[in-house]
């Protein structure tokens, strides 16, 4: 597919969608293009609107969650506005790993090679492999679960099995009342592509609820403008659960047999014909009930290929994936 030339004209062309609900948007960037907040105490926040990261201030230095590169430099930037507004060091030394992913950890590489770096045994295998200079593996790495105490401050990280990615942690605050896992739930927002690019289907369904299990009121996500709630938790929750049920009823109720009879000996297209149509009769209830609860929910793109990638897993990983030939 060809996308339309963007100008004048081709902004025209361009398709509208539902206003963002003013819930699902955070605070106003700065002329820097971030802003920082504080989530509890001495944990803090940083965000550009479309990724997010994490720090904490010790009397040792600062304790950073994530790099994304797309904040860069601004990561600095809003550790130094905290450091001098509360009168503590600005001095990185320590950072964690979510996971290996380049959008979320590829300015890792900006801060002082003598960085504690800290991360799940997988993501240091990963990154290992993939052997990119901007984001150096993680030393201090752990399989299950790891405390990571610096100068009186306390973090739990637990990794509860693959979900958006094979090494993907939960990151708990027990004294900030926090908790950080990325990639899973977008605050406000709906999942983009295939249930946000997950590797991992059950693992994914299935790590809301185990962040629920945590005790915690302040939600850091990895994505968008805000922080979340308990209560976007359980939304999102919601939100995949109307996907199943659909997915459901399409696999009981859409017929195969036109497809293969239409196409005959071309099977792919019959197998496309079947997949398509049991996806969008999924998908547009759905479509249609969270347009202007969550933002972008009627990008259709994004529920349809979630809405895939579940049909998939209930065929593929639950079964069954087709009747049995007698």
């Amino acid at each position: 597919m060809t996308s339309p030339a963007i100008g004048a004209s081709g902004a025209d062309a361009l398709p509208d969608y539902a206003p963002i609900p003013p819930s699902a948007l955070g605070p106003a960037l700065n002329d820097q293009g971030y802003a920082v907040g504080r989530v509890e105490r001495n944990l803090y926040w940083v965000t550009d609107g479309t990724y997010q990261a994490a720090f904490l201030t010790t009397p040792d230095g600062v304790v950073l969650f994530d790099a994304p590169p797309t904040i860069g430099h601004n990561l600095q930037r809003a550790i130094d506005e905290i450091a001098t507004a509360e009168g503590v060091s600005n001095q990185v030394t320590h950072l964690v790993y979510s996971h290996h992913h380049d959008d979320h950890v590829g300015a890792a590489s900006l801060f002082d090679p003598a960085v504690v770096r800290v991360g799940h045994e997988e993501t240091r295998r990963l990154l290992l492999r993939d052997n990119e200079p901007a984001k150096p593996a993680p030393e201090v790495t752990f399989s299950d679960r790891y405390t990571l105490e610096v100068a009186g401050e306390r973090v739990e990280l637990a990794w509860h099995g693959p979900n958006h990615s094979p090494d993907n942690i939960f990151i708990h605050f027990p004294d900030h009342d926090a908790l950080m896992l990325i990639d899973i739930v977008n605050a406000g927002w709906v999942p983009i592509y295939n249930l946000n690019l997950s590797e991992d289907v059950p693992g994914y369904l299935q790590a809301p609820a185990t962040a629920l299990s945590y005790p915690w009121t302040h939600f850091i996500g990895g994505h968008l403008g805000r922080l979340g709630t308990r209560d976007d938790i359980s939304l999102h929750q919601q939100y995949i659960a109307d996907i199943q049920a659909g997915a459901r009823e399409a696999l009981g109720t859409v017929d195969p047999t036109p497809y293969f009879v239409k196409y005959g000996e071309n099977v792919w297209a019959a197998v496309k014909g079947y997949l398509d149509e049991l996806t969008d009769r999924a998908a547009k209830p759905v479509i249609a009930k969270y347009t202007g609860v969550l933002a972008a929910a009627d990008v259709e793109v994004f529920t349809t290929t979630t809405t895939f990638m579940i049909l998939q897993s209930m065929r593929l990983d639950l079964g069954p994936s087709a009747p049995l030939h007698p």
